[in-house]
Order: structure tokens, then C-alpha cells, then sequence
């Protein structure tokens, strides 16, 4: 048999005051009373918004009015492609409407490029806003957020379509001549 004296002593620290101790023996060394019953809190998703909430913070409501926004630019940008088109198929009127505006006296007559690019350029509108309403479209069936597509789409077509018409109107030598060329 063995003898306190004989045992190996611990070489873990002695515990602190309490740190082994359970809640409610915590509890009652520090004169607290015990809760009856402890409510573990149900989260439940709900459409309404929480009180001191204002409408406009919940998820559901900022998705309708993206949703609501990426349509009416996707809507507007279909109605301006559609009146682009029209106006940059006849290349020839557009580019003395555009020399009168500017100022520039003289005809386009550079109306052979005209003709090619402004063509290039009604394509290139027409398929940057159907590319754009396809990704705009799955973004928000994806329930991304989504106003921007019709945004990027619109500057990028734009572009595309300005360089499609600058390259037949810095030809024409009218045009070239005004601008000291």
C-alpha cells in the first residue's frame, strides 16, 4: 500500500476558485438566481421587417427594386436601340445632320465606309443590348444584384458603336479638312 508521502505529485497547476465549477454552482456562489428556463431564440425568415427596421433594408425589398431598376434600364436601352437603328442605317443623313451640328460646311461624301460602318455599328447596338439583357436576365434570376449590367452594357456598346461611326466621319474630307487634316 501506498502512502500519501509516496505519491508522484501533479505536475498540473491547482485549478482557480470556480474554474471547474459548473453554471449554476457559479451562480449560486455568486448569489444570482437561476433562470427558470433559458428561450434559445428561433430565427424564423419573414417578409416583414423587424421593428426600428425601415422597409427599404430588407433583402426582399432591395431585390424588387433592383429587379424593378435593371428592367427600366434594360426597357429604355431597347427603346434607344430601336431608334438608333433606323437613324444609322442611312449613314449619309446622319453624318450631315452630325457636320451641321458641328458646324463643319461642306457634303459627306465618304457615304461607300459610311454605309459599312454605320451598319457595323446598328449591329454592334443591337447585339450589346441583347447581350446585356441575357446576363441582366440571369443575374436576376440568380437573385444577384443586377442594375449595373444594363449600365456596363450600354457604355460598352456605346464605345463600340461611337469607334464604328468615327472611323467613316475622320475619313470623309470634308470632315478631315476642318479638323486640319
Amino acid at each position: 500500500m501506498s502512502t500519501p508521502a509516496d505519491a508522484v505529485p501533479d505536475p498540473r497547476p491547482r485549478p482557480q476558485y470556480g474554474e471547474y465549477a459548473t453554471p449554476e454552482q457559479q451562480r449560486a456562489s455568486i448569489r444570482e438566481p437561476v433562470r427558470e428556463s433559458v428561450a434559445v431564440p428561433v430565427i424564423v425568415a419573414s417578409p416583414v421587417a423587424p421593428a426600428g427596421a425601415s422597409p427599404a433594408s430588407t433583402p426582399v425589398r432591395r431585390r424588387t427594386v433592383d429587379r424593378i431598376f435593371t428592367f427600366a434600364l434594360l426597357a429604355y436601352g431597347l427603346v434607344t436601340v430601336i431608334s438608333a437603328v433606323p437613324q444609322l442605317w442611312d449613314f449619309s443623313a446622319f453624318a450631315e445632320t452630325w457636320m451641321g451640328l458641328a458646324g463643319i460646311d461642306g457634303t459627306f461624301t465618304n457615304t461607300a465606309q459610311g454605309d459599312l460602318w454605320s451598319r457595323i455599328g446598328a449591329g454592334v447596338f443591337a447585339l450589346g443590348w441583347a447581350l446585356t439583357a441575357f446576363f441582366g436576365w440571369r443575374s436576376v434570376v440568380a437573385g444577384r444584384l443586377s442594375w449595373w449590367i444594363p449600365v456596363v452594357g450600354a457604355a460598352v456598346s456605346f464605345v463600340i458603336v461611337s469607334i464604328c461611326l468615327t472611323i467613316p466621319l475622320v475619313g470623309d474630307p470634308a470632315i478631315s479638312a476642318f479638323f486640319g487634316g
